[in-house]
């Protein structure tokens, strides 16, 4: 029998002999794409080589990519372990190239590994072509495959697109017919979901680029990007119709019934092959770092943790099971994946702390479950409500409850779900926002669970006394760092603010006994808080006592901006509307940053009504104070929650300024806002506050930018001083300075156009505008050409108005020489635009004068060069265009 193992090596070899790199497969979570949430193709880490945004030392590659589709659009998750070959995590072996092969070389590339290499009966395999691929269809005539097993397919299944725009281009897929015994039809037909006839692989012709207006162009660069799964491959040659019967299946599977007792293959086997596939995609997300949270990646690790320890609790397991299978899947995987063995201890130790976590939650749900059902008639739904209700206040999930159900052949009212979720407002799980880089994760995630989370002391202090627990150089734990080294250092307890909410994190310094360091940044990741630290003198070790002081001035600076900025939201509130909702904030040391939502620009008016606003609560100078609630309990005060924060259950609520009609228990209170941030002990300490702009940020959003304190005073006093030497210059006062200005704009603008029409005058000889080289006539149309000296680029497209309105019928170019460069202008008259187009013979100047591209109108374009040396060559390009 041939393993899953051989084959991938086979696939590997067989294309390195065809000149192929093998490239190592890349992460789990894409580094070259935000929009995916994990890497789900063999494409992925190669989308910028096809989009052109990088290039490579190679241009053929091949690889066996691991891939989780189990969130987003490409969600395999409910279907596992019910159906023979849906996987959240599965190998993709691919063969690509850039630019190099295209469709003659890579079908029998495909046929001959199939037929020759893996042995598979050409008798057995179809395929499928786009239908109007007449080159792909006769290339598999060519290679042998008889007319009646070449499928033409006319639907997007055969037709592949990264997007709405971009590469795209017609697929040629391989099926393999597993025999008349087996329900289902060939592709295309009525019957294609049964299956007799499973697609082994697939090859994309990247040939087209698609743009807005759905036209196609071919690439300039046509490109083969192919996709195979290993466990379906694996599947058929090892003679079999399941990928869980496969030789790696199989031992996982067996590991699972060894460490629950149980039968592995009897009635409960769907049992095993979940836990058997979800077992494999959890350790490859942990081995990455990639750590079970309630927000974006950790959120679908979790969902599938507990779907697989679910499962364990059916088979009748009451301790912990997963982290008891690794060994199996590092035995099975780990010389393919040598991360699974580097991460052994970190993903057994991960999947045993969740499954301890989960356990209370579970035994109490299913209960819950079981009684909700006791009112349910035999076979129908369960409602949206009380699944709802499992989950909002006994913490038990949907789809474990759907998948609870689903055995019982029941099912969940999910629209009832969705309705019951919306009107609680349930707050929407916020984007994945992780450090960027998985080894960063997992050390992290290693250092807090051995040593806890980091204690804030932050809202009292100033200065505190705290235990160096970790170093940490680049991703690598250390005992020591001595003078010039710049490490992440994390203490059991800290006064230093890590960035969060808006807020920038903290600097200041640190002292040990044998050292010192200066803290130039504070960040916080899994509970921990990272002083991003430079030792200044001395050493400082592992263990040591430190004393750790904040730079106070920039705190007090930050702790003013931030304080401003709930200030400035609920100005913004009463000045525009309730529909004002916060979109981002930055409260740095010298300024504040607030994005909020609003249609259109704010009013000379309205701007001054939020600015004095806000100085009113700050002179004001009442106590800031801050309590501990509920999140629920703040919200029915009025509280606002920021953008960003996370909320777990207590929150701190900040309250700031009296006002007559406002929120809180007594409803006297201004501004009243959950936040997690550091503010000032009363108003009055803001000092004062200046905005210094406002404009759009993005579709629907404004920002505005304000400064508080000292560094308001100084940009007002600055711009007074500005003002005032300004009203010397032009000898007026106050109001009449903007009309002063106005007068001498209106006559600057005169003056420029003379200048212009002087220096456009000048270059066509006098004044004259049927002075210079005369005309020719190219191809019937009459042309002219002209070096300019002393011109600008912006003088060009009058002066070929003017040539124009003398020529009557023609075309015109001309080259600007001056400051080193070149500038190219084109025209045509209007009678001749629909046989030549002005952007034509401007790019075919401009790509003589050493420059790129070049736009405009069929009847006026623009260009620019490096210098005007090579203008003859231009003029003759451009001839050559009217020519053609």
């Amino acid at each position: 029998m041939t393993s899953l193992s051989d084959i991938r090596s086979t696939f590997l070899d067989y294309y390195a002999r065809q000149g192929h790199a093998v490239v190592a497969s890349s992460p789990l979570v894409p580094r070259n794409d935000p929009t995916l949430m994990f890497t789900n193709s063999g494409m992925v880490q190669f989308k910028n080589r096809f989009t052109g945004v990088e290039s490579g030392d190679y241009q053929r590659a091949t690889s066996s990519q691991k891939c989780v589709r189990a969130g987003g659009k490409h969600n395999d998750l409910d279907n596992v372990g019910y159906t023979a070959r849906h996987h959240t995590f599965f190998e993709m072996l691919g063969n690509f190239s850039f630019g190099d092969y295209f469709k003659a070389e890579a079908i029998p590339f495909a046929w001959n590994l199939l037929t020759k290499d893996f042995g598979i009966d050409k008798s057995k395999l179809l395929v499928t072509v786009y239908h109007t691929d007449d080159e792909a269809y006769d290339l598999w005539k060519k290679i042998g495959v008889p007319e009646d097993r070449i499928i033409r397919i006319a639907t997007d299944d055969n037709f592949w697109r990264m997007g709405p725009t971009g590469p795209c281009g017609p697929c040629t897929e391989i099926f393999y017919d597993h025999g008349d015994h087996i329900w289902g039809g060939p592709p295309g037909s009525p019957d294609e979901d049964g299956d007799r006839f499973i697609e082994i692989w697939n090859v994309v012709f990247m040939q087209n680029e698609q743009f807005d207006d759905g036209t196609l162009k071919p690439l300039d660069m046509q490109s083969i990007d192919t996709g195979m799964g290993l466990e379906r491959i694996g599947a058929l040659l090892q003679g079999g119709h399941d990928n869980y019967e496969t030789d790696l299946f199989r031992a996982l599977i067996e590991a699972s019934a060894h460490a629950t007792s149980t039968d592995p293959f009897g009635d409960q086997n769907v049992h095993h092959r979940v836990i058997a596939d979800h077992l494999r995609s959890t350790s490859f997300l942990i081995a990455e770092g990639v750590l079970p949270s309630n927000e974006g990646r950790g959120y679908v690790l979790r969902r599938i943790m507990r779907r697989a320890m679910r499962h364990a609790h059916i088979l009748g397991s009451k301790d912990p099971v997963m982290h008891r299978l690794v060994p199996a899947l590092v035995q099975q995987m780990g010389a393919a994946y040598p991360e699974l063995g580097l991460g052994q201890t970190l993903i057994e130790d991960t999947l045993l702390n969740e499954e301890v976590r989960f356990k209370t939650t579970l035994d109490r749900g299913l209960k819950l479950l079981d009684d909700a059902l006791v009112d349910v008639p035999e076979g129908s739904d369960l409602s949206g409500d009380t699944a709802f209700k499992l989950y909002d206040t006994f913490g038990f999930p949907l789809d474990l409850t759907q998948d609870a159900l689903r055995e019982q052949g029941r099912g969940v009212d999910t629209d009832g779900f969705k309705a019951a979720m919306d009107a609680q407002k349930a707050k929407a799980r916020a984007a994945w926002t992780g450090t960027g880089a998985s080894a960063d994760a997992a050390i992290w995630f290693d250092i807090a669970d051995k040593q806890g989370s980091t204690e804030f002391l932050g809202y009292e202090t100033e200065t505190a006394q705290g235990q160096l627990l970790a170093i940490v150089s680049d991703t690598d734990p250390v005992d020591s760092a001595s003078k010039g080294d710049c490490v992440a250092l994390i203490f059991n307890q800290t006064p230093f603010y890590g960035e969060s909410g808006g807020q920038v994190g903290d600097e200041g310094t640190v002292k040990t006994d044998t050292g010192t360091a200066r803290i130039t940044d504070t960040k916080k990741v899994v509970g921990l808080f990272l002083h991003m630290a430079e030792v200044t003198s001395g050493t400082i070790t592992k263990g040591q006592g430190s004393e750790l002081v904040v730079d106070p001035a920039r705190r007090a600076a930050i702790r003013a901006n931030h304080s401003a900025t709930h200030l400035l939201n609920e100005a913004l509130r009463v000045a525009l509307g309730d529909h004002v909702v916060q979109r981002g904030s930055l409260n740095a040391a010298d300024r504040l940053r607030f994005d909020f939502t609003h249609t259109g620009a704010m009013t000379s008016a309205e701007l001054t009504q939020v600015e004095q606003d806000v100085n009113r609560y700050v002179q004001q100078n009442t106590a800031v104070s801050t309590r501990i609630m509920t999140p629920d309990d703040a919200r029915a005060i009025g509280a606002q929650a920021l953008f960003g924060e996370k909320y777990g259950d207590e929150v701190r609520v900040v309250s700031m300024g009296r006002a007559k009609t406002g929120k809180g228990a007594e409803g006297l209170t201004y501004s009243l806002e959950l936040c997690g941030g550091t503010h000032v002990a009363r108003t009055g300490d803001i000092g004062m506050f200046a905005l210094t702009s406002e404009r759009a940020s993005s579709d629907g959003v404004r920002r505005i930018e304000a400064l508080t304190g000292q560094t308001a005073m100084t940009y007002l006093r600055t711009r007074d001083e500005t003002l005032g030497d300004v009203e010397g210059m032009l000898k007026a006062k106050g109001a009449d300075v903007a009309s002063r200005v106005k007068a001498l704009m209106d006559e600057r603008k005169a003056l420029a156009n003379e200048v212009a029409q002087l220096r456009r005058e000048v270059a066509m000889g006098g004044g004259a505008k049927d002075e210079g080289p005369q005309a020719k006539t190219i191809n019937g149309i009459a042309f002219k050409a002209q070096v300019m000296q002393g011109i600008t680029g912006k003088d060009l497209p009058a002066m070929i108005d003017e040539m124009k309105s003398v020529m009557g019928s023609g075309a015109i170019l001309l080259i600007a020489d001056g400051d080193g460069k070149a500038a190219v202008a084109a025209g045509v008259t209007a009678d001749l635009v629909d046989k030549v187009s002005a952007v034509d013979l401007v790019r075919a100047a401009v790509a003589e004068l050493g420059g790129k591209g070049g736009g405009g109108r069929p009847d006026m374009a623009q260009g620019g060069g490096k210098d005007a040396r090579n203008a003859d060559a231009a003029i003759a390009a451009a001839e050559a265009i009217l020519l053609a």
